[in-house]
C-alpha cells in the first residue's frame, strides 16, 4: 500500500494536564478540521512539557514551561481555593487569607504532584501525599487542609468537602505549548481556537496573492474628455 493510499485519518495530539476543561474548543476543532481528529492525551502537569514533541503535537500545560524548548501562549490564570470538610468553621467566611489560614493552626498538604508556585521548602517527600487526590482523601478524613487551582479542588469533588477562595494565596496559569521547531499549519489552527478566533479569520494563515491592479484604460482616440462645460455669454 503506498503513502497515499493509507487509510488512516489526519491527526492532532493534544496533552492536557489534569483540571483542563477542553469540551468546547474539541468541539470547534471538529466542526473546522473534521477530516483531522483531535487526540487528547491526559499528562501529569509535571511531566506534559517533557512529553511533546515525542508523545503530542502541542499541549494545555501549567506555567512555567521552558521557554528554550517551547513556545507557549498564556491563556486563564486560576483562582486558588482551600478545600475543606462541609462543617469546618472557616466556612463561615466568603473569602480567606492565607493569614486566616495559619491562625487556625492545621497542617496544609502539600501533595508531590501540587502545581502552585511556592517560596518556602517544601515538607520532605515523605511526609507528603504522593498525589492531589490522596491528600484530598485525607482532607475528608480530617488530616489537614489543601490550597490548590479551583479547577482541580473540582475535579477531585466529595460531597463531603468544600471549598473557599484564598485571595493571596499563589495562583497557576494555564497555557498552550507547542515545540519550538514544530510550528505546523495544525498547531496555527489550535492556536486560532483556544484564542477564539472566528473560522473565517486569516490570521496566521498564508494570504491569497492579490491579482494586479490593471492600468486605467486611455480615452479612445478623437474623444474628447469630459471637462467643465464653457460659460455662456450673456447677452
Amino acid at each position: 500500500m503506498s503513502v497515499t493510499d493509507d487509510p488512516r485519518p489526519a491527526m492532532f495530539r493534544l496533552l492536557v494536564v489534569p483540571g483542563v476543561i477542553v469540551d468546547r474548543w474539541s468541539r470547534t476543532w471538529s466542526q473546522r478540521l473534521p477530516e483531522t481528529v483531535l487526540e487528547l492525551v491526559p499528562a501529569e502537569a509535571a511531566d506534559a512539557p517533557g512529553l511533546m514533541p515525542s508523545h503530542a503535537d502541542a499541549g494545555l500545560v501549567r506555567l512555567p514551561v521552558d521557554r528554550d524548548a517551547l513556545h507557549a501562549i498564556p491563556l486563564y490564570t486560576e483562582t486558588t481555593v482551600v478545600v475543606m470538610p462541609r462543617d469546618h468553621l472557616l466556612t463561615a467566611a466568603d473569602e480567606l487569607t492565607t493569614a486566616e489560614l495559619a491562625e487556625i493552626g492545621e497542617p496544609l498538604l502539600r501533595p508531590l504532584d501540587e502545581v502552585l508556585p511556592r517560596t518556602e521548602e517544601p515538607p520532605a517527600p515523605e511526609d507528603r501525599p504522593a498525589t492531589t487526590a490522596a491528600a484530598v482523601e485525607l482532607v475528608a478524613a480530617g488530616a489537614g487542609l489543601l490550597v490548590v487551582p479551583q479547577s482541580l479542588a473540582r475535579l477531585h469533588h466529595r460531597r463531603d468537602l468544600t471549598f473557599r477562595v484564598v485571595t493571596d494565596a499563589p495562583v497557576s496559569s494555564v497555557a498552550l505549548a507547542w515545540p519550538r521547531d514544530g510550528h505546523t499549519d495544525l498547531v496555527e489552527e489550535m492556536i486560532g481556537i483556544v484564542r477564539g478566533r472566528t473560522a473565517n479569520s486569516t490570521r496566521g494563515r498564508p494570504q491569497p496573492q492579490a491579482a494586479p491592479e490593471r492600468p486605467a484604460r486611455k480615452p479612445a482616440g478623437g474623444a474628447r474628455r469630459a471637462g467643465p462645460h464653457p460659460r455662456r455669454r450673456g447677452r
